[in-house]
């Protein structure tokens, strides 16, 4: 197993801007925060830190040397602001995901809407949520936020897949065809090989009678993994009975 990614805590960056023109002009520091983490021999990944200390926001990979150069750690600040404010938020969508389980609607509402109140881009808590209005069937509110998720790229990366497969069946299962359709073709633009998100388009599209469509997706699920065994009977069943 690699031992990759490593998180290395906050580092700040400091850049100089010039403020003003001509005799009056002055160069004033600039220092932002950053979240590191290294997920290679040779390469760096940071994200900036939100109003809350926790990463939020694009990451942005870079190369060894430039990251050493540019970058400062931070160990104090890591542990007075941002390892608190990430326990908290991982509280919180524990919390959240508790009480649905538990059944425990409003109570896992108010959990991950607390959650996002610390980071409104986490990927977790806005799964989380997801699935509740997904479940409770309360479709603007799962409209928004789906359209966060799709906002999100790192929301349909392996590194989610848990969340996103679970999602996506909670979408299928629940009546939303045509959110669930968006949601996997979303997911296929920026992760063309999983046989098993195809697959799942394809049922989706089967549940709405859309027949081509539900075949294409089987085709190209087994283009990906000719041993799909249910890929293999879908197909079958479908060609003989439509």
């Amino acid at each position: 197993m690699s031992d990759y990614p490593q998180i290395l805590g906050v580092y700040s960056l400091q850049l100089e801007a010039e403020i003003g023109t001509g005799g009056t002009a002055e160069k004033r520091s600039n220092i932002t925060y950053w979240y590191a983490r290294q997920i290679s021999q040779k390469e760096f990944e940071v994200q900036p830190l939100n109003a809350h200390h926790v990463p939020s926001g694009v990451r942005t990979v870079l190369g060894e040397l430039d990251f050493l150069k540019q970058y400062t750690p931070e160990p104090s600040y890591y542990q007075i602001h941002t390892v608190p404010a990430l326990e908290t938020l991982a509280r919180k969508i524990e919390q959240g995901e508790q009480a649905f389980s538990a059944g425990n609607m409003d109570e896992a509402e108010g959990q991950f809407i607390k959650a996002l109140m610390i980071d409104e881009k986490s990927i977790d808590a806005n799964y989380g949520l997801g699935e509740v209005y997904s479940h409770t069937k309360e479709f603007n509110k799962l409209k928004r936020v789906l359209n966060t998720l799709l906002g999100i790229s790192e929301a349909f990366t392996y590194e989610h897949r848990q969340k996103f497969n679970k999602f996506g069946i909670s979408l299928r299962k629940n009546g939303h065809y045509d959110e669930s359709i968006r949601y996997y073709k979303k997911s296929l633009e920026i992760v063309n090989d999983d046989e098993n998100v195809h697959f799942n388009l394809a049922r989706v599209y089967f549940e709405k009678g859309m027949n081509e469509p539900c075949m294409a997706s089987l085709k190209d699920a087994l283009n990906i993994n000719p041993q799909f065994m249910e890929a293999q009977k879908f197909l079958r069943y479908c060609e003989k009975n439509m």
